[in-house]
Order: C-alpha cells, then sequence, then structure tokens
C-alpha cells in the first residue's frame, strides 16, 4: 500500500512514516507506555478488541481500516489477525514503536491534521477511544467526514455518561464522555448516517460509580488507579468473562445492549 498517495505531508524513515509536522495531543505522555503493560492481560482491551473485529469484518471485511490514535497497535494486531489490512496513525513515538514490535507494517507517526491525508481516500477508519481526547469534537468529526471515501465506515467507542466521570478522565486527558445520543447528534450533524449502535460493558456503570466517580465527587480518591490494581482486578473478573460472551453474541448479530460503560457506533458516508 502506497501512502504517499493518500497522504500529502509524510516521510519515510526506519520503517515507520512520520508527519513532517507535530502537533500537541491531550494524552497522557505515559499512557501508551502504561496501556502496552495492560492490554495483553486485560478484560476490558480484550473485550473491546472482540467487539471491533467483530463488527469490522461484518461491515467491512475488505478495506483498509486506518487507526487514528491507534496507540500501541493492540486493535491493529487484532484486526491483522483475522486478514483486515490496517493502518496505525499515532501520534506519540511510544505508541508507534510499540505498535511495530508488534509488527503492524503499515505506521504513521502524525496526528490526523499532520499527515495531510487527500479528501475522500480513506476507505474505513476507526476511533478507538480517541474522541474524548479531542476539545473540538464536533470539527473533527467533520474533518473525519471529508477524508472518508464515500460508502465508507467510521468505527468509534468512546467511555460513557458523564455521571461516571472521575479523577481517571482527568488523568487520561479526556474532555468529556458521552451517552449514545449525544454521540449520535454530532455524527449526523457532521454529515454520517448510523450503521449500529450499542452500548458496552454493561456492568461496568455501577463499580465505576462507586470506585471512582463518588469518592472524586466527595474529594476523596484523587490519585488514580496504579497499573498494578488494574492488572490484579483483571485477574479476578470471570462474571465478567461470562457477561463479555454474551455481548459478544448480541454484538454479532447487530442486537444492541441498553446501557454499559462505553458507547460503540458504526458510522458512514453517505
Amino acid at each position: 500500500m502506497d501512502l504517499q498517495t493518500i497522504a500529502t505531508n509524510i516521510e519515510f524513515s526506519n520503517g515507520i512514516w512520520y508527519s513532517k509536522t507535530r502537533q500537541k495531543v491531550s494524552y497522557p505522555d505515559k499512557g501508551n507506555q502504561d496501556s502496552f503493560a495492560l492490554e495483553e492481560n486485560s478484560f476490558w482491551f480484550l473485550h473491546r478488541n472482540r467487539c471491533i473485529v467483530s463488527l469490522v469484518k461484518k461491515f467491512s471485511p475488505h478495506s483498509h481500516l486506518f487507526d487514528i490514535g491507534g496507540g500501541n497497535g493492540f486493535v491493529a494486531q487484532a484486526l491483522e489477525n483475522e486478514g483486515i489490512d490496517t493502518v496505525v496513525v499515532e501520534p506519540g513515538e511510544d505508541g508507534i514503536s510499540n505498535a511495530k514490535k508488534r509488527n503492524i507494517k503499515n505506521l504513521i507517526c502524525s496526528t490526523l491534521t499532520d499527515a495531510g491525508f487527500n479528501s475522500n481516500s480513506i476507505s474505513s477508519m476507526g476511533l478507538f477511544d480517541v474522541l474524548e481526547h479531542v476539545e473540538q469534537d464536533d470539527v473533527f468529526l467533520k474533518d473525519l467526514f471529508k477524508l472518508l471515501a464515500p460508502e465508507g465506515k467510521l468505527y468509534i467507542t468512546v467511555p460513557a455518561y458523564q455521571l461516571l466521570w472521575s479523577h481517571e478522565d482527568e488523568v487520561g486527558g479526556h474532555f468529556r464522555r458521552y451517552t449514545m445520543r449525544m454521540l449520535e447528534k454530532k455524527l449526523l450533524s457532521a454529515g454520517f448516517g448510523i450503521t449500529y449502535k450499542t452500548y458496552l460493558f454493561s456492568l461496568l456503570p455501577f463499580p465505576i460509580f462507586l470506585l471512582r466517580s463518588l469518592p472524586n465527587r466527595i474529594g476523596l480518591n484523587k490519585k488514580p488507579a496504579s497499573l498494578d490494581n488494574h492488572q490484579q482486578a483483571h485477574r479476578n473478573v470471570s462474571i465478567f468473562n461470562k457477561i463479555s460472551q454474551w455481548e459478544l453474541r448480541l454484538i454479532s448479530k447487530l442486537k444492541s445492549i441498553p446501557f454499559g460503560g462505553s458507547c460503540v457506533v458504526v458510522a458512514h458516508k453517505n
């Protein structure tokens, strides 16, 4: 795949395409490294991957998917293992280096804007827990619409419910959490149509509120959970594994889950 025919402001070096200009993004400096240490054994990352792969295989199995803000290439690796060609577009050098370690072939170290993508050039895109890091998300979605090819698909996951806001969101560089109605309204305003929508992680809202949001509201627990705490939590989640199988079955049949800790939307360009 000749990426220079799609992006006009990138240059190749040591197996990675780099944009010639760089913008700062709202993401912690150590964010990708912390995630890299967690992803392989995390219920949350693994379940999200399975659901994403199921939807991409359903709606655009033969397209190149551009994973915008693709981090360490964990989603891209899962997609490529299922035969879906993927391009990781990630501004963080730690993230893009980790994606290279995962043998992702098509790597662009850049923001979406800095890469200089041509209009109508990208057949499908993924924004997997990225949109909440963009301050002007309405403008960003309109930019995505211009870049997406006609009949192309946009896959999005975002954290759900502002009620669940906590110090974890602040440390993570989030500007907001979403409801499905809010996300759908923003997508429609940008010109997209909605192909499919559902919530995900249906068991998580209550523990998130109890263990993160409520302490944050009363001035406690200002320190984000450590990596060790996350790993320990994900080792003891047999009930979550059972729920994840149920959710994946529903999503594979394009049924919607009415609530959860994340929103998932497949949108399309008419």
